[in-house]
C-alpha cells in the first residue's frame, strides 16, 4: 500500500532527517539513500525496514548533518580547486558566472574530518539514525492503516456483489438442462418431420443427460461459495493475510471461468462477467496488501 513518513531529530551535534514513502509492489524493493559518510548504517536500517513491512516499493532518504568544531575537518583543497575549475570551465563555455565559492563547500569529500570518530561516537549515530527512521516507519504505517481500512470497505462490497451473482448463477443452473431438452427436442422433431425418419425416446434421453453431466456446475457453485466464506473469515480477523486472499481471488476466478465455459448459457454468462469484474478489482487492490 501506498503510505508516507517523516521523522526530524537532534542529538547533541547530530540532525537527522528521515523521510520514507511506500508504493504498490507485489514484492519487497528497499531503495536507501543516506547521506554520505553514514552508509555502513545500511544494512541495520534495511533489517529494521524487512521487520515492519513485507511488500511494496519502499524508498528511504536519510540526511545526517553533524556540527563540526575546529580541529574536526579541513577542506581538501585539491578536490575544491578540481571541482572550481571544472564548473569555471564549463560556464565560460557557456557564458554563465560560476557560482560562489561557498556552494562548492557542500560537494562531496570537499569537507574532510580531521579525526575518527570514537566507538561510542559511531554507536550513537546509529541509534539516532535508527530511530529516526523507527519513526518515519510508524507514521508511515498509520497512513497505510488508515488505507487498509478503506480497502478492507471496498473488499466487503465486492464479496457482497459476489454472493448476489453466484445465488443468481445457482438460480438459474437448472434451467440450462431444461432449456437445452426444448431446443434439441424441437431440433429433431423438425429433421424428423423434414426427413421423415423416427428418433429412438432412448437415444433423446442418452444425450439430453450428457449434456446435463459436462453442464454440471453445482460442484463449482460449491467451492465458490467456500472461497467467499474463507475470504471473509480472513478479511475479519485483526492482522489481514494479503497472499491468503490474493490466492482466494485466484481460486474464486478459477472457478467463475469454470462455470462460463461450462454452462453454455447467454443468462449465465452476464452474471459471470459481472463476477469477473469485481474479483479483478479485488487483485487488483490485494496486489499489496501484506
Amino acid at each position: 500500500m501506498t503510505g508516507f513518513g517523516t521523522s526530524n531529530l537532534r542529538s547533541k551535534d547530530l540532525t537527522v532527517s528521515t523521510e520514507i514513502k511506500t508504493v504498490n509492489n507485489r514484492y519487497l524493493k528497499i531503495s536507501l539513500r543516506v547521506s554520505e559518510g553514514y552508509g555502513l548504517h545500511e544494512p541495520q536500517m534495511e533489517n529494521l525496514i524487512r521487520k515492519k513491512i513485507s511488500r511494496g516499493t519502499v524508498t528511504v532518504f536519510v540526511r545526517v548533518v553533524r556540527e563540526y568544531k575546529a580541529g574536526d575537518t579541513r577542506i581538501n583543497e585539491s578536490l575544491l580547486r578540481t571541482y572550481f575549475e571544472q564548473v569555471q570551465a564549463i560556464g565560460h563555455s557557456l557564458g554563465v558566472a560560476p557560482p560562489s565559492l561557498e556552494k562548492f563547500l557542500e560537494l562531496p569529500g570537499v569537507i574532510q574530518e580531521e579525526r575518527v570518530l570514537s566507538e561510542e561516537h559511531a554507536k550513537m549515530t546509529e541509534e539516532i539514525v535508527l530511530q529516526s527512521l523507527e519513526e518515519a516507519v510508524a507514521e508511515l504505517q498509520k497512513m497505510r492503516q488508515m488505507e487498509g481500512e478503506s480497502m478492507r470497505k471496498d473488499l466487503s462490497l465486492n464479496l457482497e456483489s459476489l454472493k448476489i451473482e453466484i445465488a443468481a448463477v445457482e438460480k438459474l443452473a437448472p434451467t440450462v438442462v431444461k432449456h437445452y431438452r426444448q431446443k434439441l427436442t424441437e431440433r429433431i422433431g423438425k429433421l424428423m418431420n423434414e426427413n421423415n425418419f423416427v428418433l429412438d425416446a432412448a437415444d433423446l434421453a442418452r444425450e439430453i443427460a450428457l449434456f446435463a453431466d459436462k453442464s454440471d456446475i453445482s460442484e463449482e457453485i460449491v467451492r465458490f461459495r467456500s472461497h467467499l466464506v474463507q475470504f471473509a473469515d480472513v478479511l475479519g480477523k485483526e492482522e489481514c493475510c494479503g497472499r491468503k486472499l490474493d490466492f482466494l481471488t485466484q481460486e474464486m476466478f478459477r472457478e467463475t471461468n469454470t462455470i462460463g465455459s461450462k454452462s453454455n448459457d447467454a443468462e449465465i454468462i452476464k452474471h459471470v462477467i459481472e463476477m469477473k469484474t469485481a474479483i479483478e478489482r479485488m487483485r487488483e487492490m490485494l496486489q499489496n496488501v501484506e
